[in-house]
């Protein structure tokens, strides 16, 4: 009887990229838990002509016998003498690592579990080969070489692979163990090394401080590639004690040190850098989420009154509807992620209420110089003196010109159209949007943030930065707050008016929207749809309404807002409950899904990180994330930045349409004015 199917990881990449070295050591981690086997593809290559003849042989004696559970058996070749020498054998253990150039080539890849592609400079490379092998590889480097490129101009291994590392960067061997425990295909087989992943503690150390959070932020993060801030940007101002304790706690994070990653989504793949590592998980994006935050590995949180515990942080965008009943809407030339997230291993966390600053570090037990060389730059940060009161920031490098996607008879024809849906049955209330959008000078996304959070203050502002793109934000919503408990909560926001320098028409128009018939049906319309989303995994009856159409005030807007509690069903996936959700149903209109098809039909393009969910989803098994509503994103554009603006309303079948546009431009204003900018001007 043939033995149980071992998992088959290829180790391939060009000659000289340091396969060889990186199967060793990492067979012998492996070796900690599993019988593991290890075959190099030089041994079987037939001469230095013979790469396309090396990878039949492989695949043919090697691959499909270790496949089928059997020992392969094949002929190491004799280079000295230029045939085959002896036979030789190689078991199927539980792991069989296959390292050398073609070991994931198209025709083997059908029999793989995983792929693990190598990538290195080509001077790297020949240096590196040439060291190990001295004068016998020197004379054949060129001639090996342009096998390789002719076999690579019709194969792609590292298009297909699931981890791709960058040679010769240091150690990675415990990064790409760590790597291999994500993957799908190894989830069973690695389980000690997933195990071990739950074996972390969280260090919090206590500082009584009162840091100015900008500062603070600009001095740990302010060129970090990857960073986040969420931001209770009104701490301290009247709509701060707005019920709930929503402005209480500022978060501050980056993806250094030994724990932190990356994670990008696109189109179906979950990319995970970890240093020279990435991981390329092929599954829908909640089931991978659910994998790495839906199960706790941290059981109490660190920070009193804070859900917050260390994990990740980043953006939900919009397209990923995809994966909630919603369809790709038309794409566009230049998306962004569907999602981006980054994991803290490291993080600040600021109680606004008592004055006191809270540093997580993330622990394996082991010394980590990196780790306390950053602790002692984040008491420094904390410590150092308050900045003096700053003059208003001027707008970066000159004054956005913005363009809307939309015209005015564009959108009211749209309107037009929605309210058509609405009499055909189709939906009840369809959540139209637009965008604006201008080209600048390249500037510092930081710097706009800065602006944004004086002009418009709000419980959930974040600035999120990525390679290549940022997002900046001052939303006053939120979306879904899990604690690690099992309470749940949403806040939708709908019915918006704009606020007035005289205080009596200031109050007039609060009072206009708290008695507006037509926006308290609008509310309480997504008061029902999420409602029921939060239904499908609560505690039968647990589900309330403890507001109904409250009137929350902030800088530039007055908002109606509901809030909705439910208690977590014991055993539901905590990732299931965010996908139950998403996108928001203030963003989307009800019914949810058909709405959502509407939607894609009028709007014609993809939203992005607008409409989608920005906050944490922490170790203990908590998320927090607000709307991306009132956002600004910064995308580098050819040595430029492009700046996007998503704006819209809700459509129902007494709206006016007149009204409707001129609510978008209210809604523009907080981020446009921020800027020096001020809405398009008609045709």
């Amino acid at each position: 009887m043939p033995a149980e199917t071992p998992l088959l990881i290829a180790i391939d990449g060009r000659s000289g990229a340091g396969k060889t070295t990186l199967a060793v050591e990492l067979a012998a981690l492996l070796r900690e838990h599993h019988t593991v086997s290890l075959f190099h593809l030089e041994e079987i290559y037939p001469g230095w002509d013979g790469l396309g003849d090396g990878i039949d042989r492989y695949v043919n004696r090697v691959v499909r016998p270790l496949k089928a559970g059997r020992t392969a058996r094949w002929n190491a070749w004799n280079w000295e003498e230029g045939r085959d020498g002896p036979e030789r054998t190689t078991p199927a253990a539980e792991i069989v690592l296959l390292e050398g150039v073609g070991a994931a080539a198209a025709a083997a890849r059908a029999h793989l579990d995983v792929v693990l592609w190598v990538e290195a400079d080509e001077e790297i490379r020949r240096r590196s080969a040439l060291q190990r092998d001295g004068d016998t590889y020197a004379p054949f480097w060129q001639r090996w070489a342009d096998q390789e490129s002719a076999w690579l101009t019709s194969d792609d291994p590292c298009a297909a692979a699931d981890v791709v590392v960058q040679g010769h960067h240091g150690p990675q061997p415990r990064a790409i163990r760590l790597a291999l425990t994500a993957l799908p295909a190894c989830a069973v087989l690695l389980a000690p090394e997933r195990a071990g992943r739950r074996g972390l503690t969280v260090d919090c150390e206590r500082i009584d401080a009162v840091p100015d959070p900008a500062a603070l932020f600009s001095a740990l993060y302010g060129s970090a590639p990857t960073a986040a801030w969420l931001d209770s940007s009104d701490a301290g101002t009247s709509a701060a004690q707005q019920p709930g304790g929503r402005s209480r706690f500022s978060v501050l994070a980056d993806s250094g040190g030994v724990f932190g990653q990356q994670a990008l989504h696109r189109a179906g793949i979950t990319e995970i850098t970890a240093g020279a590592v990435t991981t390329r998980i092929r599954e829908p994006f909640f089931r991978w989420l659910e994998d790495v935050w839906g199960r706790r590995a941290i059981r109490t949180p660190q920070v009193p009154g804070c859900e917050f515990g260390l994990g990740w942080l980043g953006y939900l965008g919009y397209e990923l509807k995809r994966e909630t009943g919603g369809t790709d809407s038309a794409p566009g030339g230049d998306a962004l992620p569907d999602a981006a997230l980054l994991f803290a291993g490291r993080a600040v966390v600021i109680d606004h209420d008592h004055g006191a600053v809270f540093l997580l570090s993330l622990s394996d037990g082991r010394p980590d110089p990196e780790c306390d060389a950053w602790l002692r730059r984040a008491r420094d940060a904390v410590a150092a003196p308050p900045p003096a009161p700053p003059s208003p920031p001027s707008p970066p490098l000159g004054v956005p010109r913005f363009a809307v996607r939309d015209s005015r008879e564009e959108y009211l024809g749209k309107i037009r159209r929605a309210q058509d849906e609405i009499a055909e049955g189709n939906t009840y209330e369809v959540c139209l949007t637009t965008s604006l959008s201008a080209r600048v000078e390249r500037t510092d996304p930081l710097s706009a943030y800065l602006r944004l959070r004086t002009a418009s203050p709000a419980p959930f502002a974040h600035f999120l930065r990525f390679p290549g793109f940022a997002i900046a934000s001052t939303s006053p919503e939120r979306f879904l707050e899990l604690t690690a408990d099992g309470r749940m909560r949403a806040e939708p926001i709908k019915g918006t008016r704009g606020r007035s320098a005289d205080p009596d028409t200031d109050a007039a128009l609060a009072e206009d929207l708290r008695t507006s018939e037509k926006d308290r049906a609008e509310n309480i319309m997504i008061v029902d749809l999420l409602r029921n989303d939060l239904s499908h995994h609560a505690v039968p009856g647990s589900v309330t309404v403890s507001r109904l159409c409250a009137i929350e005030t902030y800088a530039t807007v007055h908002q109606m807002v509901s809030t909705i509690d439910a208690r977590l069903r014991p055993g539901s996936a905590r990732a299931g409950v965010i996908a139950s959700a998403f996108p928001a149903g203030s963003m989307t209109g009800a019914p949810k899904i058909s709405t959502m098809a509407i939607l894609d039909r009028l709007e014609g393009a993809p939203r992005g990180p607008y409409s989608g969910a920005a906050g944490y989803f922490s170790l203990t098994g908590a998320a927090d994330l607000a709307v991306v509503i009132r956002t600004l994103v910064l995308q580098d554009d050819d040595g430029g930045t492009r700046l996007t603006l998503g704006v819209g309303g809700a459509i129902t079948a007494d709206s006016d349409p007149a009204e409707e546009w001129d609510e978008v431009r209210v809604k523009a204003r907080g981020v446009l004015s921020a800027l020096g900018a001020t809405f398009p001007a008609p045709d």
